[in-house]
C-alpha cells in the first residue's frame, strides 16, 4: 500500500497545539447494523448509486415500523444525478413514496416512505433498537456531508459509507465483497481527495481525519498479525506475545495450587476441543486479575446490545451445561460470546459477563477463569449442570 501524510481536517487542536481527535459515532454493535442496513441496501438489486444512496437514507428511517419519513431538502441534500429516477427505482422495488416529495409547497415537510420489507415482524433485515436506529443514521448523515466527500459524486459518497462502515477503530479497511461496482470505480477518487490514507485492491485504511466515522469493526486475523496482540481478559485467548511462556515458572505454580484447582487447571490445558497452546493457559492462570472499570460508553453499548437479546439469560446458561459436557469445563468469557454469535467487543463482552454474573443466570468461581456455570436463576428454570460430575472437570471449590 501507498502512503500520504495525515490530512488535518476534521480534527481540531488543543491548546497546546496537539490534535484532538473526534469520539467515534458508532459503537462496535452500531458499526454492525450500519453493515447490514448497507448489506441490505446493496442487496436489492438497484440500478444505481443515486437510488441506493436514496435507499440507504430511507431504510434506517424506517428501520422500525416500515414507514420512515424524507423531504424534498433530504434530497436535493444527496445532490443525485437523477432524484426522479431514483425515486422511480425504489417505487419499483413496492416501495411507496408520494409525489408530494416533488410537487409538495414545502420541502421542508416530510413525506413517509412505506418499505414493505420493514413492516413485516418475521424475518426483519433490519432488526434494529430505537438507539441503534437513530445513531446509525445519524451517522449515515455526517458520513455523507464528511468534507473528503460531500463534494463527490453519489458512487464516491456510498463508497465512503461502504469503507468507513467496514473498518476498525486502528482505520484498517476492507473493500467489503457487495460494494457496488459503480462506488468501486470511485474508490480512487476517495483516495485522492484524502478520505483515505491508504488502498489497495482489497484493502484501505481511513485518513485519521475521519476516524471517527468508523464502524469499528473487528480486525481479522491479517490484520491481528500486522499489530502487537493485546490482553483480552480472562481466559481463551491468545497470550500476550511479549510475554515469554516460562515453563518451570508454570509447573512450580501448579505444584504449588490446590489439587481441586490442579486437576481444573489440567482439565483446561489437555482439553482437546479447545487445543490451547500452554503459553495462553499459563497467561490467564497466572496473572494477576486487575478490578474491571466500564465507561459509559460500554454501558450503552450494552444496553443496545441487551435490545436485541432478550434471551440472554437462558441462552448462556443452556451454553455453558452443553460446552461443559464436551470439554469437560467452561467457556471463557470469549468462548461464551463467540459461541452464541455475540460479536462485540472485549469491554462490551466483558460487561454482558458480568451483568450475567450479577443477576445470577451464570455463576463462576472468580478470579478462576473457564468456571462459567449455570447461576441461581438459571436452576431455577431447569438450567443446570448435571449432579454427577467426575472429580477431574469439577470446577475448583471456593476459597
Amino acid at each position: 500500500m501507498s502512503t500520504t501524510a495525515s490530512s488535518s481536517i476534521n480534527v481540531s487542536a488543543d491548546p497546546a497545539g496537539q490534535p484532538q481527535q473526534l469520539p467515534f459515532l458508532l459503537s462496535s454493535q452500531q458499526g454492525e447494523a450500519a453493515r447490514a442496513l448497507l448489506s441490505y441496501v446493496a442487496s436489492l438489486g438497484l440500478p444505481g448509486p443515486d437510488a441506493q444512496l436514496v435507499a440507504v437514507v430511507v431504510a434506517i428511517r424506517a428501520a422500525r415500523g416500515g414507514v420512515g419519513n424524507l423531504t424534498g431538502t433530504d434530497l436535493s441534500a444527496l445532490r443525485l444525478g437523477d432524484a426522479r429516477g431514483a425515486v422511480d427505482a425504489l417505487r419499483a422495488l413496492g416501495w411507496q413514496v408520494d409525489d408530494a416529495l416533488f410537487d409538495g409547497d414545502d420541502p421542508a415537510t416530510p413525506v413517509p416512505v412505506t418499505v414493505p420489507d420493514l413492516a413485516r415482524e418475521a424475518d426483519h433485515p433490519l432488526p434494529f433498537g430505537k438507539n441503534v436506529r437513530s445513531r446509525v443514521s445519524g451517522w449515515t448523515t455526517r458520513a455523507l456531508s464528511a468534507k473528503p466527500v460531500k463534494k463527490l459524486p453519489p458512487a464516491a459518497r456510498l463508497a465512503g459509507l461502504f469503507l468507513a462502515a467496514h473498518s476498525t477503530a486502528k482505520l484498517q479497511g476492507q473493500i467489503p465483497p457487495d460494494l457496488p461496482e459503480a462506488c468501486r470505480a470511485a474508490l480512487p477518487d476517495l483516495r485522492r481527495r484524502g478520505f483515505l490514507a491508504e488502498l489497495s485492491e482489497d484493502r484501505c485504511r481511513l485518513d485519521p481525519a475521519v476516524r471517527h466515522l468508523s464502524g469499528m469493526r473487528r480486525p481479522d486475523e491479517e490484520e491481528q498479525a500486522a499489530e502487537p496482540a493485546k490482553a483480552e481478559g480472562k481466559g481463551g485467548l491468545p497470550a500476550r506475545p511479549e510475554v515469554r511462556f516460562d515453563a518451570a515458572a508454570w509447573a512450580e505454580w501448579k505444584r504449588a495450587a490446590t489439587p481441586a484447582l490442579r486437576r481444573h487447571v489440567e482439565t483446561v490445558e489437555f482439553c482437546a476441543v479447545c487445543a490451547l497452546e500452554p503459553g495462553q493457559v499459563a497467561s490467564a492462570f497466572m496473572e494477576r486479575v486487575r478490578p474491571q472499570f466500564f465507561s459509559k460508553w460500554i454501558k450503552n453499548a450494552y444496553g443496545e446490545w441487551k435490545e436485541a437479546h432478550p434471551d440472554r439469560g437462558p441462552q448462556a446458561a443452556e451454553f455453558t451445561v452443553d460446552f461443559r459436557a464436551e470439554h469437560g469445563h467452561g467457556p471463557s468469557y470469549n468462548q461464551l460470546c463467540s459461541g452464541l454469535g455475540w460479536d462485540v467487543c472485549r469491554s462490551v463482552r466483558g460487561f454482558i459477563v458480568q451483568r450475567l454474573l450479577s443477576n445470577e443466570w451464570l455463576t463462576d468461581t472468580s478470579p478462576v477463569p473457564w468456571t462459567l456455570r449455570p447461576g441461581q436463576a438459571a436452576q431455577a428454570q431447569g438450567i443446570a449442570l448435571p449432579r454427577a460430575r467426575g472429580s477431574a472437570v469439577a470446577p475448583p471449590a471456593r476459597p
